[in-house]
């Protein structure tokens, strides 16, 4: 959507709600206390309420907005912002273009949309020939080796390398001509791995394919078992140097995704990972969708509720040490 068509259709908090509440009739209210489906409009309380027990359902409830503060029009324009460009906003230039005053929860904001992202993207299984491998993202937990801590293990294998899972649709056609692919890229998954174990690369293969995928990935110990999860395998011992001819999408996602966390972002991370790969996969995947990724977002907002829980910027969790 471009930026006057916003403007236009979202002037005002009260052009937000009642875009909010369309788009919630329309999806079907459920009432979270008995499962209702009947429900009457309180306007004054701006709340639907069950004609079954009388419970009150409001704007928010259920959304990705579930328990926020913030005026709907930040997120209506942040889900503009993210949406209008092939690259993203940093959570710091975001809180620059709302003018306010605190940095938490306006990241927090973007987290959770990238959490729906995810979710909506969920739904989804990759078909036909699947091309598989890892990617190895730097990622900052705040243990950099600097004065009085002990240094880290650089390359593969480095604490502060996160191993990411990347399958792509990809089938194969006719080159067009000199240095083009000779696959035709359909949807991508990227999955962040606990490990390189063959069972949770069968895990986050088994949930992201159909069951008639078939998958193309080199000879790597850890897809010995893929057969398990899909139709067919063609694994082959591939070169670190031929990877990217030999699976050429995966390996085209896989660097511009580190470009982009690289130009925007001062480090990210391990833990949050997850979440701006969420975003990449989701605006790849809807690369032809034009100005309808705006409302498709939208759709994904009144839909889920994120699975990103509160917690303060700049805290570190258990995992992080």
């Amino acid at each position: 959507m471009k930026l006057l068509e916003f403007t236009n259709r979202f002037p005002d908090e009260e052009s937000c709600e009642s875009h909010l509440k369309q788009e919630r009739e329309k999806a079907g209210v459920i009432c979270s206390h008995c499962g209702g489906t009947h429900h009457r409009w309180d306007k004054y309380n701006k709340c639907w309420i069950c004609s079954k027990c009388g419970h009150h359902t409001t704007l928010r409830s259920g959304t990705v907005m579930h328990g926020s503060k913030l005026p709907l029009m930040y997120w209506f324009t942040a889900i503009h912002l993210m949406t209008s460009t092939k690259k993203t906003f940093s959570a710091l230039e975001m809180q620059r273009q709302l003018g306010h005053k605190r940095y938490q929860p306006i990241w927090e904001m973007m987290h959770k949309l990238r959490s729906v992202m995810g979710l909506r993207d969920g739904k989804y299984k990759l078909n036909g020939v699947v091309e598989l491998d890892e990617g190895f993202f730097t990622c900052d937990d705040g243990r950099n080796g600097g004065q009085g801590q002990e240094a880290l293990k650089p390359g593969l294998g480095s604490e502060r390398k996160s191993s990411v899972l990347v399958m792509a649709e990809s089938e194969p056609t006719e080159s067009k001509g000199k240095g083009q692919k000779n696959r035709k890229v359909g949807h991508l998954k990227m999955k962040v791995m606990k490990d390189l174990k063959a069972d949770t690369v069968n895990k986050l293969a088994g949930d992201g394919l159909s069951a008639d995928a078939r998958i193309d990935s080199d000879a790597y110990p850890s897809h010995g078992k893929l057969g398990e999860v899909a139709s067919e395998v063609n694994a082959k011992v591939v070169k670190p140097k031929d990877a990217p001819k030999a699976l050429p999408w995966v390996h085209t996602a896989i660097a511009n995704a580190k470009s982009l966390f690289r130009d925007m972002y001062h480090g990210i991370k391990e833990e949050f990972l997850q979440e701006y790969l969420n975003e990449f996969c989701y605006k790849f995947n809807r690369r032809y969708f034009g100005d309808r990724v705006f409302d498709r977002l939208v759709i994904a907002a009144v839909s889920y509720r994120p699975t990103f829980e509160h917690r303060m910027y700049g805290s570190v969790s258990p995992k992080c040490g």
